[in-house]
């Protein structure tokens, strides 16, 4: 231990919170993972599909996330970090392989790993902290992975809804840790200011989930085609539409207002807010509609001229509306903004379903673009200056 009390296992001071080449490599499980979630929604286009895949998302993000904050604070690049690393890589992937049966025969294989990741990563963590004035955040988070991850097994000897309730309960319980501090008895709870992370590192770690579910739109538009063996003049503009809808939905998010959410987080006197609520609730939402908008380019390029089809018309109009409405929200609590152009997008979404059973599919995935790209025009000719002089301005 240091003299002055932090772990040896900490990062650097003049690290600069670079994401480093073995949290780069830890990535590529969850490349894995949101293939899987995509596929596992296209297979199950229903309500019940769409809820029991948002589930598989969150307990994916709930074991990625934690990671990123511990690698917040911890060296990757110290040999004991590394080893918790390619362990929670090791039973990530385990998990992810299991995802499309979870609700299944296979239950009870994502609830121990998600169960053995949590709370080994924890112990690993209060462990790695030792007289840190971090380790009591990390036992009162402990604590609450155990609850988490006992529930989750019970969960999974349960069958049909009831599995279901009791993993929605947990996963939502565990979303609200944070919110709550972490709050366990005998040793109270933790407050945002403790949690001093390197905001630039956080936010770029996030970044590179939403790239790797873009990543997943694009495979799943190319995969599509070279699997069509009538490559029409249709299917080449439905190709051409959906490439540009993903490019849109790119443009959006990473245009600049990443970078300045970076900037901001980076620069805030409370770091730890904007990152359990602007990147750890919220992301997961933008990451959700990336993945239902993947799921729906599919399902148009193998129909692009099906009319009315209730599924493919939700995912295509629903994916959207659930990116523009996450990033709403994400540009609201960093910038404290109204998020004007994302909810006058998200109300045309919701128009175009009403005419979504007299349209064909391409010519309403054609019309959600058109949304997309209004709301990034609107970004650069009314919003851009507003979010500078927020970012730039005092915290």
């Amino acid at each position: 231990m240091s003299g002055d009390g932090r772990s040896r296992l900490r990062r650097p001071e003049d690290d600069g919170g670079r994401v480093t080449n073995v949290e780069l490599f830890f990535d590529l499980v969850y490349v894995f993972a949101v293939t899987q979630l995509s596929h596992l929604l296209i297979k199950h286009t229903t309500v019940e599909g769409a809820l029991q895949t948002l589930l598989m998302l969150a307990i994916v993000w709930q074991v990625w996330v934690y990671t990123t904050w511990v690698t917040n604070w911890l060296d990757p690049d110290r040999l004991p970090v590394r080893a918790m690393l390619i362990g929670v890589m090791f039973v990530s992937l385990v998990l992810a392989a299991e995802l499309p049966r979870a609700f299944e025969d296979r239950g009870l294989v994502i609830a121990v790993g998600y169960a053995v990741v949590q709370v080994g990563r924890s112990i690993f963590a209060v462990i790695a902290f030792r007289d840190d004035p971090l380790q009591r955040n990390f036992e009162r988070i402990l604590a609450w992975c155990a609850v988490c991850g006992t529930a989750m097994i019970l969960g999974a000897l349960a069958h049909g809804h009831a599995r279901e309730l009791i993993w929605a309960v947990t996963i939502a319980f565990d979303f609200l840790g944070g919110r709550a501090g972490f709050w366990t008895p005998g040793l109270g709870r933790s407050t945002t200011e403790e949690w001093t992370i390197e905001g630039s590192h956080f936010a770029e770690r996030c970044e590179g989930f939403v790239i790797i579910a873009l990543g997943e739109s694009i495979v799943a538009i190319g995969s599509t085609l070279s699997g069509l063996t009538d490559v029409s003049a249709t299917v080449i503009v439905t190709f051409a539409v959906a490439f540009s809808g993903t490019v849109a939905l790119w443009w959006v998010y990473f245009d600049r207002v990443a970078a300045h959410g970076a900037h901001k987080i980076a620069t805030s006197n409370d770091p730890g807010r904007l990152g359990a609520t602007a990147y750890h609730l919220v992301h997961p939402v933008i990451v959700a509609g990336i993945i239902a908008a993947a799921a729906a380019d599919a399902l148009l390029l193998h129909a692009p001229t099906t009319r009315g089809h209730l599924s493919t018309s939700l995912l295509i109009v629903g994916g959207a509306a659930l990116f523009l409405g996450g990033h709403a929200i994400f540009k609201a609590l960093v910038f404290r903004v109204v998020p004007t152009s994302r909810l006058l997008g998200v109300a045309a979404l919701a128009l175009l379903l009403l005419v979504a059973p007299h349209v064909t599919a391409l010519a309403l995935s054609a019309g959600v673009l058109v949304v997309i790209v209004a709301v990034a025009v609107a970004d650069r000719i009314q919003h851009e200056p507003a979010v500078e002089a927020h970012a730039e301005g005092a915290n």
